[in-house]
């Protein structure tokens, strides 16, 4: 039994016998804790606070007293001069071992700590990114000892932090000497700790201790938009966010236009490759200066993105993607260079891109699974990325279905005739009073309804300039709920709603929601072919979740989570009103945010996360809409709304749809579509 005090650190649990004087940092790495240091111990990043705990503590068996640890020193009350150190807490690498103790090791002290993600069902994401702050003391140059400079860095790096066989590249050489000479042989160098295919690289280098962080891209790479999130790679933290839209619109609002563009016009593919790394470029720019930072400080970077848009952003002529059997390049993650891309961060910056699933269903796919992670769920849950190319997963820990539906842009505010992105002054949220047909709503930078006291105040700087997706979603869903739209999709006349907002536009009618024209506005309505648009997208978004149930031989799920930066903003109701996706209780649909983004966001922390996402998308099946023949079947009866032939008790529980029909060649409600079709 040996005589040297005990050490038990918690959270951990790890404890071992350590001599009096030994630093808390040593016995910490010595029992494999997980305690941070950049310094490596010599006083001067804080980054290894511990929290020392006395008293009784019977489940460690061990009595804590007074003195357990060395006195208070010079070097931490230096710190907490300077910077502040909160009561109670000791530096690791000042506080040496004088008796049994018990080490609390704080969240923030932890190298793999983990960041909780904001929403409640949220995982953690574990920190393990893959660039580190290394401080080293160099050897001098010795007459000697004719070894380079580069070389006795690297050996420090070995010796001092057991860094073996780091490389560098040219671009650190240039440097490296004036900062090796200015920071007196004392450095800060930014690591990256490289994988199975690439060895550890230096990445960045500063004078003395830096006190500083490196930063890291995780991009969701859209068809209509582009979203960044820029993370501090020490401690996670998002430091800033930014979109903009796809350059690439210009050539065509959906994918299959933009794989046309290509076949019709010879460069096509690079004129769209270079039009996408340009806007990324800006983003980048854009997103940097927000956040205050040099853009060189960006040393890693993870996309998603859909197949199209992955081989464009590659440079890759997406030409097979346009026919079947939709063959990808590769399927594989990728791990690149910036310079590689053309993108202008820090030059030898790492890029992951997430492997794809299939030819129609991407890495952005691919990001939704690593982030919702069906394939850990005990019930059987449907995850749908509403996007202009919608990704849906289905399944649970058993097995994982995968296929991709072709909505186009419609839920984005697109091909609709009031319809624009989501910016202020576009109308997000609607009502519509059953009985009195009068419309309420809220647009984007107010909280205030339209019939409210102080609206017109509230939107004084914006104005009311369009309709949003979610605005459309909802506005549909409350005619059909108020009477005003048939099960077929036909918006009644002035006569037969009782509503003079109905109006006549050419051969149909269309709703009027707003009219500012008096004050030189627009006038907003949904018209006919509004609707037809929104039939359209979502019965190919019912019918591609509705063939994986089929495939699963189901008829329900258990839970349904929207995923997508639009999925986020759609009410569940109007969802289920309007038939997008399968009956399901209310309380059990809910919303995942941007989750391949979120999911961009773990790899981008955590490099184990791309060895578990690569393992899942191998074992997720594929299904291609394109070929299976009911889908068609499932399109046609998901074009009414809800749907003409599947059954929706959960949502009747909630609510009763009017039982109208507006189609003048007579007909019940359900049926009239279906007769029209065949006339046609």
């Amino acid at each position: 039994m040996s005589s040297d005090p005990l050490v038990v650190f918690t959270p951990s649990g790890k404890r071992g016998h350590f001599p009096v004087g030994t630093p808390i940092l040593t016995a910490a790495r010595q029992l494999g804790v997980d305690l941070d240091s950049v310094c490596g111990g010599r006083g001067i990043c804080s980054k290894c606070q511990i929290t020392p705990s006395y008293g009784e503590f019977p489940k460690h068996g061990v009595t804590v007293r007074d003195g357990a640890l060395s006195d208070w020193n010079a070097v931490e009350q230096r710190y907490k001069d300077k910077r502040g150190l909160i009561d109670g807490r000791r530096l690791g690498c000042q506080a040496t071992v004088q008796g049994d103790v018990v080490i609390d090791v704080p969240p923030e002290s932890q190298v793999h700590r983990q960041v909780v993600r904001k929403r409640a069902e949220a995982r953690k994401i574990t920190m393990n990114p893959s660039t580190r702050l290394f401080y080293v003391e160099v050897e001098e140059p010795d007459m000697h000892k004719p070894t380079g400079d580069m070389e006795r860095l690297i050996a420090a790096l070995a010796e001092q932090w057991q860094l073996t066989g780091v490389q560098t590249d040219l671009h650190i050489l240039h440097q490296l000497q004036p900062v090796l000479r200015k920071g007196g042989w004392k450095v800060t160098v930014a690591v990256h700790l490289g994988d199975a295919s690439h060895p550890p690289k230096i990445m960045h280098i500063w004078p003395g201790y830096y006190d500083g962080t490196v930063y890291g891209l995780a991009v969701d790479l859209g068809s209509t938009t582009i979203a960044a999130h820029l993370c501090d790679l020490h401690s996670g933290e998002v430091v800033a966010s930014s979109g903009i839209m796809n350059p690439q619109i210009r050539f065509g609002e959906d994918l299959m236009s933009r794989v046309s563009y290509s076949m019709m016009n010879k460069g096509g593919d690079q004129e769209m490759t270079r039009a996408v790394r340009e806007g990324m470029n800006a983003l980048f720019t854009q997103i940097a200066a927000e956040a205050g930072i040099d853009k060189a400080l960006i040393v890693d970077a993870v996309f998603v993105c859909n197949p199209v848009m992955h081989h464009l952003f590659l440079g890759i002529d997406p030409f097979e993607l346009g026919q079947a059997p939709f063959a990808l390049a590769t399927s594989d993650a990728l791990s690149l260079r910036a310079w590689e891309l053309d993108l202008n961060i820090h030059p030898a910056a790492r890029v992951y891109i997430l492997p794809c699933i299939a030819g129609h269903v991407g890495a952005d796919a691919a990001a939704v699974a690593l982030s919702e992670a069906p394939d850990k769920s005990e019930d059987l849950v449907l995850v749908v990325d509403v996007g202009t190319n919608a990704e849906i997963l289905l399944g649970n820990k058993d097995k994982v279905l995968a296929c991709s539906s072709p909505t186009g842009p419609a839920f984005e505010g697109a091909q609709i005739s009031s319809g624009q992105r989501a910016a202020p002054g576009a109308i997000e949220r609607v009502e519509i009073d059953p009985v009195t047909k009068e419309p309420r709503f809220r647009v984007i930078g107010s909280e205030i309804w339209s019939d409210q006291e102080g609206f017109a105040e509230a939107i004084a700087t914006t104005g009311i300039t369009g309709i949003c997706g979610s605005g459309i979603i909802e506005v549909v869903a409350e005619m059909r709920m108020a009477g005003i739209l048939d099960a077929s999709g036909l918006i009644g006349s002035a006569e037969q709603t009782g509503s003079p907002r109905c109006i006549q536009d050419g051969r149909t009618n269309a709703y009027l929601l707003w009219d500012g024209s008096a004050d030189g506005g627009p006038t907003i309505t949904v018209t006919n072919p509004d609707v037809r648009a929104i039939q359209m997208a979502k019965a190919a978004l019912y019918s591609g979740a509705r063939l994986l149930m089929d495939k699963l031989e189901v008829d329900k799920v258990d839970r349904v989570v929207l995923a997508g930066a639009f999925g986020a903003h759609i009410s569940a109701k109007h969802a289920m009103v309007l038939g997008m996706i399968p009956d399901c209780p209310l309380d059990k649909v809910t919303s995942a945010g941007n989750a391949a983004g979120t999911g961009a966001r773990i790899a981008l922390l955590n490099t184990d996360a791309r060895t578990e996402i690569e393992a899942t998308v191998r074992a997720i099946e594929k299904i291609e809409t394109a070929v299976e023949r009911r889908f068609q079947e499932h399109f046609v009866n998901a074009s009414a709304i809800p749907n003409s032939a599947e059954p929706f008790p959960e949502l009747a529980k909630v609510l009763t749809l009017p039982k109208v029909s507006f189609n003048t060649g007579g007909g019940d409600d359900e049926g009239s579509g279906r007769r029209r079709r065949r006339r046609a």
